[in-house]
């Protein structure tokens, strides 16, 4: 097994037609390994047997050299060493010692010399291949080199069972994993029947298996976004989104809100009171006051400043001229008269009590004296639907007085402000209120009017791009004023744009009421943040209780006064004594505008470094702004809830019962 030359070790490969025994009567090839080992002697002299199986060779070395072991190269004739020798063999034999094959011996040896030495070398060869696959891994010489043949049947075998599990079902890994194991099939909802009417504790099992569907899948979807929205924070800004940081103030803040806010409901009250709560505790209490005293004052004026332009923008959408007209002066007397009593009395008050100049005085009577649309305008929608008041238009005229109500109260705080913060002559302070008035309104008419041709009809989408056109704008206004040294401005200007745009899409071909949904889904993410804002402003521990003795005496006293004032001010109309005195009910809650520009002032004196004279009295302003909304948002919710079906008288219609064809849609 040393020698490399053909000579020395010679391989002679029997012809079929020399082994009667590797065939079966149906005419298979040899299919034992052991079978096709019957060969000739390695030496043909040594004269042994045909039939008798010659011992076998010892089993040839592989070279260490794995770079030898390579296959023959196929001469040009498309044979090889091994297809030349077994023609001589075959030829020998058909010749002197030709073995009959099922009887048809000469047919075999005919049908050999017909055919062409080239085509019986192709079938030598491909026999010879087939005879190689049926066996295990045979080693043999071949032009001094030694070959190993694997065994390919096995392979393709393997192959084929590897691709029918592959493909039978379709079924990944992590599925046949799950359904072997009886212990994980318990959390699969398909193995889990809900009962027609399940228990409270079968329906939360029910929400927790897998997978994640519902309230549940919800959470986790909001879980995994948050989760990713912060990572990205942190890569982007550093610290500031670590514990500690600006960023992660607010954003522990807000989720902590929106949960105080659904805690909050539970309990039928405005979700505010608990957005604002939890801003407060996040201030006062040890330990949790690091996130409200680590949130960044201009970060926090800036975000307030945006929920204050959708304020705005809600306000000038909601103004309806059709609807104002119809409603007459008394939607004017219920909006201007309690506005301007409680903003008069408030002004003399501070300055008795609290010992607040004039100009202060005003701006926090302007900041009290608006009503609150989150309180007032789902609670009256709420009896509306129910059909309560509906037939004297008690809804529709206190949503609508509430409205201009909070027109006034945020411009006149604005002219306000800019007069108390105004540096110059005193003639430059008397004109500039005037000025900034008509800034604004000239800004709001001009793209007011742009935005009934912007977008243009055909334009695709095209109330999200009235949604974009006016938030910017909006946005423009108010920090735009304030750059500019023109604060009264701004919110003018947002409310003129936003009132003079609606005139316009209120047009049949331009009517988009999507614009105002819009507005209000985003309002519903936006109140929390608010909220929470102005409460992080508070800190109980550092309050002085003057203020609190002082401030809540001030507030009976003003709330007492707009009641009276806004039961009176509606006996003109059609209204019964009882139903006047629900008007006066229904505009007490506040909120929305208090925590909006409660903080204003306050921020204005930090940005510009003010005296501590005039920090104290915003902190003032600020303690007594969130006072109000705590006293006056769950009590005036309460009491519309309460008093609504008592004091208004139910529409006919709604009485009837739902089989009635007139009252079926």
């Amino acid at each position: 097994m040393e020698g490399t030359s053909d000579s020395q070790d010679p391989l002679v490969i029997q012809d079929l037609a020399d082994a009667p025994q590797a065939h079966d009567n149906s005419g298979s090839d040899v299919s034992d390994c052991h079978k096709s080992t019957e060969t000739l002697s390695l030496n043909p002299e040594a004269g042994s047997p045909v039939g008798s199986p010659p011992p076998l060779p010892p089993e040839p070395k592989v070279p260490n050299n794995m770079s030898s072991l390579k296959h023959e190269p196929t001469t040009a004739s498309g044979t090889n060493g091994l297809n030349e020798s077994q023609e001589d063999v075959d030829d020998d034999t058909c010749d002197d010692s030709a073995t009959p094959l099922n009887g048809t011996g000469d047919e075999v040896c005919n049908l050999r010399s017909s055919t062409p030495p080239r085509s019986r070398t192709q079938m030598s060869h491909s026999r010879g291949a087939s005879q190689v696959s049926s066996c295990g891994a045979s080693v043999g010489r071949m032009s001094g080199s030694t070959v190993i043949e694997e065994n390919m049947q096995g392979w393709e075998g393997n192959s084929e069972k590897k691709l029918s599990d592959s493909d039978l079902g379709h079924t990944s890994y992590p599925k046949k994993l799950v359904s072997s194991c009886k212990c994980c099939q318990v959390f699969m909802r398909k193995h889990y029947d809900l009962p027609e009417n399940p228990t409270q504790t079968e329906a939360l099992k029910y929400a927790f298996t897998c997978p994640p569907h519902g309230r549940v899948g919800d959470l986790l979807i909001w879980i995994i976004a948050g989760l990713a929205a912060w990572g990205c924070l942190i890569s982007i800004t550093g610290d500031k989104a670590l514990p500690g940081g600006n960023f992660f103030s607010l954003i522990v803040l807000y989720i902590m809100a929106i949960l105080g806010g659904e805690a909050v409901q539970l309990l039928g009250l405005p979700s505010l009171l608990g957005s604002l709560l939890v801003g407060i505790f996040f201030r006062s209490i040890p330990g949790l006051n690091v996130i409200g005293s680590n949130i960044d004052f201009q970060w926090s004026a800036a975000l307030r400043g945006i929920a204050l332009v959708i304020i705005l923008i809600r306000a000038g959408l909601g103004l309806d001229p059709v609807a104002l007209r119809k409603l007459s002066f008394t939607v004017i007397r219920l909006a201007f008269s309690p506005c301007l009593v409680e903003t008069v009395s408030t002004a003399i008050a501070a300055w008795l009590l609290l010992g607040l100049p004039w100009s202060w005085g005003f701006m926090l009577g302007f900041i009290l004296a608006a009503v609150s649309p989150a309180v007032v305008v789902p609670s009256l929608l709420k009896l509306g639907e129910e059909g309560y008041g509906v037939d004297k238009g008690i809804p529709t005229l206190v949503i609508a007085a509430a409205s201009i109500d909070d027109v006034l109260a945020i411009s006149g705080f604005s002219v306000m402000l800019g007069l108390t913060f105004a540096e110059g002559s005193p003639t430059w302070t008397i004109v500039k209120g005037p000025i900034e008035i008509f800034v604004g309104l000239m800004y709001g008419v001009i793209l007011g009017v742009l935005c009934w041709y912007l977008p243009y009809r055909e334009k695709k989408n095209r109330p999200l791009y009235k949604l974009i056109l006016l938030f910017v704008l909006g946005c423009l206004a108010l920090f735009g004023s304030q750059k500019a040294a023109l604060e009264s401005a701004g919110a003018i200007g947002v409310l003129t744009v936003a009132f003079v745009a609606g005139l316009g899409w209120r047009k049949p071909e331009t009517e988009d009421p999507e614009v105002e949904d819009y507005y209000k889904s985003i309002w519903a993410y936006v109140m929390p943040l608010m909220f929470s804002l102005i409460g992080s402003e508070i800190n109980v521990v550092a309050i002085n209780p003057d203020t609190i003795g002082w401030g809540l005496l001030m507030l009976l006293i003003c709330l007492t006064l707009r009641v009276i004032t806004s039961f009176f001010v509606v006996m003109g109309g059609e209204f019964t004594i009882w139903e006047r005195l629900f008007i006066a009910i229904a505009w007490l809650p506040k909120a929305t505008v208090q925590a909006a520009i409660g903080s204003k002032a306050l921020d204005h004196v930090r940005l510009t470094d003010g005296s501590e004279d005039d920090i104290r009295r915003g902190e003032q302003v600020v303690t007594i702004a969130v006072m109000v909304i705590l006293v006056t948002a769950p009590i005036g919710a309460a009491a519309i809830k309460l008093t609504g079906p008592k004091l208004l008288a139910k529409k006919a219609s709604a009485q009837r019962s739902a089989d009635d064809p007139e009252t079926t849609v």
